[in-house]
């Protein structure tokens, strides 16, 4: 996701307030397939999601544990989806409640009791009945009622817009060592950590709507009032879609990938279609090819510049003009930094968003038609970053630079933002000047084939880096990533 905010809030804002187990490429994995109502008069859907779970760890399973992410949204949970300062950004008509609410869920066919666990139930903890072992599969299946908020933010519905992210129960990600994680969700970054699986659904919604959905669209008929869109997407990280009646849409081509590019306020729809396609070529020159039939550009009522999902990728509507294609840029490379290759995004946000930021410069840098120079990049990433440094110092006398901290431990959002994404693109750049820029683009190539499909922790980040540069890295990204870099702020 990328975030852009003021540096004249900053002085509003910083006021004080209040090893992951891979998997390897011929693992077996999961099948969701899932069925949803979606009714635009009660902004409500009555969904149905099944799961053909496999037990890739080690132990035997007696439960599984799911993400309720919608609950986030409710009026119980502990916390909230958005700053104060993005409140009404967020909410501006007020503030508006939703969530999931599971009415049955059965185990192998048989109805079974299920628990909650977390504020507002945002962990569904299904009991077997049984022992899974490994390489073992138990078919889960959940019907549920969805509410959306009246939100401009993943899940909820605004004025343009009908944004189904994060809409369906997921299961937690199994660590040997800890169990399922279940970490929230909160206000800062991406909060979410998933395994590639293989999707079908069923999506059927007004006939006025258009549907952008990241997969391949195999069937659409109408019944009545209502369309049906079924599409797949297979070896994903998750799945979503969104609905307009709004939308124009254009589609264009790079190699054998199908781009669409949904908009309704774009000036300049062409541009922006053009640099959809520009960045898909580039990232797939310089890391290796794109591994899908398609890919959905959205714009969209968003609160922060966008945000990435498998195969799609949503775009304020809120942005500035000039950066539009920046966040084009950076969302679409976000289909290799978590989207192919993912990552603990709760608890180790750097691997995917700092990485993401450098792609970005690397792009510019290669498109000086956009005005934009690598250099100038990173040089105004250290022109913000001392800036924020001279400012924090000033109000908290103190400031935690380390990066390497889960998403709940940054107290504000600028402390998030210029330690994920600013402190992160000078990190990457350094070490290009270090290691060249034939060595660290070759790097990056092997990286992708080699972890594509499964989870990265920084241990296995750092070693990786370290063994195909021939160069002993850990003091270098020990450094950064745990604040010990120093910068010499005037």
């Amino acid at each position: 996701m990328k975030k852009f905010f003021p540096f004249i809030l900053v002085f509003i804002i910083l006021i004080p307030v209040f090893i992951c187990v891979g998997c390897s490429n011929d693992k077996k994995i999961s099948d969701y397939s899932i069925i949803l109502t979606y009714d635009d008069v009660n902004n409500t859907a009555e969904a149905n999601t099944i799961v053909n779970y496999i037990n890739n760890s080690e132990n035997a399973l007696s439960f599984i544990k799911f993400h309720l992410y919608p609950n986030a949204f409710s009026e119980e949970a502990d916390g909230s989806v958005c700053t104060t300062v993005n409140e009404v950004k967020t909410y501006p008509n007020g503030k508006s409640w939703g969530g999931i609410d599971i009415s049955k869920v059965s185990v192998n066919g048989a109805l079974t009791d299920f628990e909650f666990e977390e504020c507002a139930n945002t962990i569904l903890t299904v009991p077997l009945g049984f022992e899974l072992f490994p390489d073992e599969t138990v078919k889960i299946q959940i019907e549920y009622k969805l509410t959306l908020p009246n939100a401009n933010h993943r899940f909820g519905y605004g004025e343009n817009t009908v944004n189904f992210g994060n809409f369906y129960p997921i299961v937690c990600v199994y660590e040997e060592k800890e169990g399922f994680i279940t970490d929230p969700y909160v206000s800062n970054g991406d909060p979410f950590y998933s395994e590639i699986a293989n999707y079908s659904l069923s999506i059927s919604y007004p006939c006025d709507y258009t549907i952008a959905c990241s997969g391949d669209n195999i069937r659409t008929s109408e019944n009545g009032d209502f369309i049906t869109t079924t599409f797949i997407s297979n070896k994903v990280r998750d799945v979503s879609f969104i609905l307009s009646d709004k939308f124009s849409s254009l589609k264009g081509k790079s190699n054998d990938t199908d781009i669409y590019y949904f908009y309704y306020s774009d000036q300049d729809p062409q541009g922006s279609l053009d640099t959809a396609i520009k960045a898909l070529n580039f990232y797939s020159d310089s890391f290796g090819d794109y591994p899908y039939s398609s890919l959905c550009v959205v714009e969209t009522n968003f609160v922060h510049g966008g945000m990435e999902y498998p195969r799609l990728v949503m775009i304020s509507d809120a942005l500035v003009e000039e950066d539009y294609d920046y966040v084009i840029a950076h969302e679409i490379a976000h289909q290799w930094w978590y989207g192919v290759v993912g990552n603990d995004e709760f608890n180790e946000a750097w691997i995917d968003e700092s990485l993401t930021e450098f792609s970005t410069a690397l792009f510019f840098g290669s498109h000086k038609e956009y005005g934009l120079n690598y250099n100038q990049i990173i040089d105004g990433a250290n022109s913000n970053y001392k800036f924020f440094l001279k400012i924090y110092k000033k109000i908290n006398s103190e400031v935690d630079t380390s990066m390497l901290r889960s998403l709940i431990d940054f107290k504000t959002e600028p402390e998030y933002v210029n330690n994920i994404y600013t402190r992160g693109i000078i990190m990457f750049d350094t070490l290009k000047q270090q290691l060249g820029d034939k060595k660290i683009l070759s790097i990056l190539k092997s990286y992708f084939k080699n972890f594509a499909y499964q989870n990265v922790s920084t241990e296995q980040f750092v070693a990786f880096f370290s063994k195909k540069s021939g160069t002993d890295l850990e003091k270098f990204f020990d450094s950064w990533l745990n604040g010990k870099v120093v910068f010499i702020v005037e």
